[in-house]
C-alpha cells in the first residue's frame, strides 16, 4: 500500500503486534503474581496417603507463615505482594478466615447430609479493620489453634466419611471432603507463596 507523499508503507499484515504482544506479556506476569504456584487442579484420584500429605501441608502451615512474617516491620508488612493486589499483613488475616469457614464446612458435611454451605466475600472481609489494620500476631496465634484443631479432626475421619460432600452456592456442586482437603493444601502454600516472592523481589 501507498503512504503520504507516495512513500512505500509495511503491508498491515506484516506489521509486528507489538500491543498485543506487550499485553500477552504483562497478562502472563500477572498470572504469575497471582497465582505463584499454579492454579488449583483438584486430583482425579486421592489416596489415603495423599490425604496425610495434604494434612501434613496443613499441620505445619502455621509455623511456615510465622517465621517469614515474625521479623517484618508494619512497613514491610503493609506492602502488596501484587500491583493492586493483598498486603502481606491482609494476607496473613485472610488465612484465618478462609480457614475457619473450611473447618466449619468439614463439621457440616460430617453432621449433615450435602449441607449448602455459605459463601462469603473474601475481599470485603479483607477491608475490615481486623483484616487490614490488626496487628498479625492476632491472626498468626489464631491459625495456630485453628490448625491443631482442624488437623486432629482431620486425622481422625473414618474412611468413608472422606466421600460426604457439601454444595457450594456458588458453582452448586457437590464438593468432597478429600477434594476440599486438597483445595486447602494448595490454598495454604498459595498465600504461603505470596508471602515469599515479596521478601524475595525486596530482598528483605
Amino acid at each position: 500500500m501507498v503512504g503520504l507523499k507516495g512513500l512505500q508503507t509495511i503491508p498491515e499484515e506484516t506489521t509486528p503486534h507489538w500491543d498485543t504482544e506487550l499485553a500477552q506479556a504483562l497478562l502472563m506476569t500477572l498470572e504469575k503474581l497471582k497465582y505463584p504456584i499454579g492454579r488449583f487442579k483438584a486430583p482425579e484420584t486421592i489416596s489415603a496417603q495423599d490425604r496425610n500429605r495434604f494434612i501434613n501441608d496443613l499441620q505445619h502451615l502455621p509455623k511456615q507463615i510465622k517465621d517469614l512474617v515474625s521479623d517484618l516491620n508494619n512497613q514491610q508488612l503493609d506492602t502488596p505482594y501484587r500491583p493492586g493486589g493483598w498486603t502481606i499483613r491482609q494476607v496473613v488475616h485472610h488465612l484465618p478466615d478462609s480457614h475457619l469457614n473450611s473447618y466449619i464446612r468439614f463439621k457440616w458435611a460430617l453432621t449433615e447430609p450435602q449441607p449448602l454451605i455459605k459463601a462469603y466475600h473474601e475481599d470485603l472481609w479483607a477491608e475490615l479493620p481486623d483484616g487490614s489494620q490488626a496487628p498479625v500476631e492476632l491472626s498468626l496465634s489464631l491459625l495456630d489453634s485453628l490448625h491443631l484443631r482442624w488437623v486432629w479432626l482431620l486425622q481422625h475421619i473414618k474412611e468413608e466419611d472422606w466421600k460426604r460432600c457439601f454444595i457450594h452456592p456458588e458453582t452448586n456442586k457437590l464438593v468432597p471432603l478429600d477434594v476440599n482437603l486438597s483445595l486447602y493444601s494448595w490454598h495454604g502454600k498459595h498465600h504461603l507463596a505470596h508471602i515469599q516472592s515479596v521478601i524475595t523481589t525486596q530482598n528483605w
